[in-house]
């Protein structure tokens, strides 16, 4: 026999225990009320005259005098009337001028419960008012750093991720250009948010995670931000170190939060910038415990993604310009499965990216982009975009009508040497050794073939310390090069010290970024590319940062004995001294070429490529 089902609860109210208590309290307020009713009732309030004539006609038994009130009892209450009268006490010389006229007279007190309310309630206004203005203020302060609020104390526990919809990104695949390997690699990503069932037909399921790796200005978060507007789902977006926070474990509620967020909004994309705040390997950034917020962060991040189902549509994508300090686990397969190369662009890729940007200036219809791509060699989109903008600042600045070459010129200066500086003028002696140093730079440059070319030269000073320069643009990518074109580009370098040491007999301090320059050249001809004979094929420099700007020097020199160290010094200083004496010997032969060339920059200040070539004696290309 099947047991009976089970009753449903009995409603609070149904059970016969649960009203007593709100009985008492209802037969409590109705006793008070009956007692103040009464009282009321037995006591009438009268002009004090009526209660003075009640007095001469003896109907009071006793005064009393209350406060501000005189009450008296009657001797004879009527039945059905009041048992006392009361009125507003008035003063007795007053009440004595007043009783021979024969008139009725009172004391009218101004009502002041109202006053007396607000004198309560103001100030508490006032507190909470305050209370909560220090609290959402704090809020926002300790909101990072583990506060009171939504989700826990000030939103700890909360994302900051912040959701756009197609429409709030403006961004399609249009809109990027240059990077056409990287597009075609999210363009799967896209066509599995947007039909699923038909790209998962053979069995193949969408990649959990996409890191896009490159250098800085590449165009990575506009690439994330555009695979959303194609695919036309939400994004989420959020700082790799806005999941770091003071107290531990905030990161990982933050972590959870965002990826809850996601799954309630699929299907959208999450997208995690400067992912490598947060998942640097593990053991090579802990604290003094040995254990710290980032890797409990990283930690739940691992697991969010080992849950991950992408049937659900729901993509995390990331980008980082440090792939090489990314925890190995971060990176295996199931976790990030794809893993795209966002890279400086090419010729035609920057030619795109800057026709996209110049839509929005007025360009001169003479005005040639692909010349501008052949002398913008290595720059990124952001920094494109930046050319763009200088040039049309510069023809708004000069009052042009339209941006033309000449503007993109200027742009290109302003950004690679600096801000030009009128004020503060070099003494003759000065411009004059000056001059002759930027032009042992472009004169040897000019004689090596196989140099980047010399567009200008100029003894204005620029930048912060740069009394001149000479602007030298690579005609072609180059991602090889060989021994003898790293040996031309030391000879250069060491050119204007050697036009120094040729024309007055001694150096100066202005080339002291040329040496730096040419010594960091050389150790890495020495130590990375195994180009010196006495050391051999062996490379024995530590790490480079794979995508960070080439300035950032390399590791200190690994493994090396101290008579290894020796030997590369001296073979660094070797290099140096050998381009040097290389630089030297070619300024000593074209003396009179130095000497003409240094008097025109002198009277011209600034000289371009083809008034530099006709003083070498050679005819423009």
């Amino acid at each position: 026999m099947a047991p009976p089902p089970p009753r449903p609860p009995a409603h609070p109210l149904l059970d016969p225990l649960r009203p007593f208590p709100y009985l008492l309290a209802a037969l409590a307020l109705w006793w008070g009320l009956s007692v103040w009713w009464d009282q009321r009732a037995a006591v009438e309030l009268v002009p004090y005259s009526q209660f003075e004539q009640a007095l001469r006609e003896g109907r009071v038994a006793e005064v009393q005098v209350v406060g501000s009130l005189v009450v008296g009892p009657l001797k004879t209450p009527q039945a059905d009337g009041p048992q006392a009268l009361a009125a507003e006490l008035v003063e007795p010389p007053l009440a004595q001028r007043l009783s021979e006229f024969g008139v009725p007279f009172k004391r009218v007190r101004e009502s002041t419960w109202l006053n007396q309310l607000w004198s309560w309630v103001a100030p508490a206004l006032i507190f909470f008012g305050v209370w909560a203005l220090l609290s959402q203020r704090l809020a926002s302060r300790l909101g990072g750093m583990g506060g009171m609020g939504e989700g826990g104390l000030l939103g700890i526990g909360r994302s900051r991720a912040k959701v756009y919809m197609e429409r709030q990104t403006g961004v399609r695949f249009e809109d990027v250009a240059g990077v056409d390997e990287a597009k075609a690699e999210l363009q799967e990503i896209v066509d599995f948010l947007k039909d699923p069932k038909a790209h998962g037909r053979l069995g193949a399921r969408m990649p959990k995670g996409v890191l896009l790796m490159g250098p800085t200005g590449t165009g990575k978060t506009l690439l994330a931000r555009a695979v959303a507007g194609e695919a036309g789902v939400a994004f989420f977006s959020i700082n790799g170190s806005e999941f770091i926070e003071l107290f531990v474990g905030v990161g990982a509620a933050r972590v959870r939060d965002l990826f809850e967020q996601a799954r309630a909004q699929a299907p959208a994309i999450i997208f995690i910038d400067e992912l490598d705040a947060l998942g640097k390997a593990r053991g090579a950034f802990t604290a003094a415990g040995g254990h710290d917020e980032r890797e409990q962060t990283l930690n739940q991040l691992l697991s969010e993604l080992d849950g991950f189902d992408p049937s659900v549509g729901v993509v995390l994508l990331a980008a980082t310009n440090r792939p090489e300090v990314l925890d190995p686990a971060l990176l295996r397969a199931g976790r990030f499965d794809r893993q795209v190369l966002v890279d400086r662009p090419d010729r035609p890729g920057r030619l795109a990216i800057l026709r996209v940007h110049a839509r929005k200036i007025v360009l001169a219809a003479d005005t040639d982009l692909d010349q501008v791509a052949g002398i913008t060699v290595g720059l990124a989109g952001a920094d494109l975009a930046n050319v763009v903008n200088e040039a049309a600042l510069a023809a708004t600045r000069l009052g042009a009508p339209s941006v033309t070459l000449e503007h993109f010129t200027l742009a290109i200066e302003r950004i690679v040497a600096g801000i030009e500086k009128r004020r503060g003028l070099l003494s003759q002696a000065e411009r004059r050794l000056v001059a002759c140093h930027e032009l042992g730079h472009a004169l040897v440059a000019l004689s090596l073939p196989g140099a980047d070319r010399v567009h200008k030269v100029s003894i204005i000073p620029r930048g912060i310390g740069a009394l001149g320069y000479t602007l030298q643009r690579p005609s072609e990518d180059r991602h090889v090069q060989r021994k003898g074109e790293l040996q031309d580009r030391l000879t250069i370098l060491m050119a204007g010290r050697a036009a120094e040491l040729v024309v007055f007999g001694e150096a100066s301090t202005g080339a002291a970024d040329d040496l730096v320059k040419a010594t960091d050249l050389a150790r890495d001809m020495v130590l990375r590319y195994g180009m010196d004979e006495t050391l051999g094929p062996v490379s024995w420099a530590g790490d480079r940062p794979l995508f960070l700007p080439q300035g950032v020097p390399a590791s200190a020199q690994v493994g090396t004995a101290d008579a290894t160290a020796q030997r590369a010094d001296d073979a660094v200083r070797q290099v140096v001294s050998a381009a040097s004496e290389r630089a030297t010997f070619w300024l000593q032969a074209h003396r009179q070429t130095l000497d003409l060339a240094t008097e025109r920059l002198l009277q011209r200040e600034t000289l371009g490529e083809e008034e530099l070539l006709a003083l070498a004696g050679e005819e423009p290309p």
